[in-house]
């Protein structure tokens, strides 16, 4: 019968079993489809907005929640019982093994660019781009770690490639190829989907706290 209805729905907008199939594995798997990523997520996001009522309903049964970002162009998915910024909190309680597995080094930097995201849109300029990402250096995000979170950043540079490459992943920042941390003019791309995984009182209580705090859970596959 339920499937029957996604079928009957999925067909109204053309878009094939297969193709609901692609969508919802990358959310439960990720956590994220955002426009600008790529190509292939550009594409996944215009799908997912002509059943976005499909998608939300199904969640909805498994008691995910499914937020859009109109705005900003992405969907993330959050896990059951996660406090979501923005949303009041439904009571629920959170699922322990649906809880992404994340380090002290992710949660201290991703808390760090909150914290300098939210100094760029109050400071314009140059270093806010027209999609609403804020520019930083990486000795920028080294120093608000320092300040700010009272973490350092990881000992060697290959822990601190591996910790930027899974803020990429999470879909919290972006750079291009060619950038290094020992260039001191690269800079790091601050992406608006920092909003969705720490709210302005997470943010102050972590700063409290000297980090202390844990970020907005997804789901447990998108850790790995």
């Amino acid at each position: 019968m339920l499937t029957h209805i996604i079928l009957e729905k999925l067909a109204a907008q053309n878009v094939k079993l297969g193709r609901f199939q692609e969508i919802t594995s990358r959310l439960l798997s990720v956590g994220i489809i955002v426009r600008d990523e790529d190509g292939v997520e550009q594409r996944l996001y215009d799908d997912a907005r002509r059943i976005e009522d499909v998608l939300s309903e199904v969640f909805f049964v498994l008691a995910f929640r499914l937020v859009h970002d109109a705005k900003n162009e992405f969907y993330r998915l959050y896990a059951p019982g996660a406090q979501i910024p923005g949303v009041s909190d439904e009571g629920m309680e959170p699922v322990v093994a649906l809880r992404t597995k994340l380090s002290p080094d992710f949660v201290a930097a991703a808390l760090a660019l909150r914290f300098m995201y939210q100094q760029g849109l109050a400071e314009g300029g140059n270093r806010l781009t027209d999609v609403g990402e804020v520019l930083v250096r990486f000795d920028e995000l080294a120093a608000t770690l320092q300040t700010q979170v009272k973490r350092p950043l990881p000992d060697t540079p290959n822990e601190c490639k591996q910790l930027l490459a899974e803020l990429k992943k999470h879909r919290i920042i972006q750079f291009n190829s060619a950038f290094t941390i020992g260039d001191e003019d690269a800079l790091i791309a601050i992406r608006p989907t920092i909003l969705g995984i720490i709210s302005d009182d997470v943010l102050a209580s972590a700063l409290e706290s000297e980090g202390a705090v844990e970020i907005v859970p997804e789901t447990e596959e998108a850790a790995q």
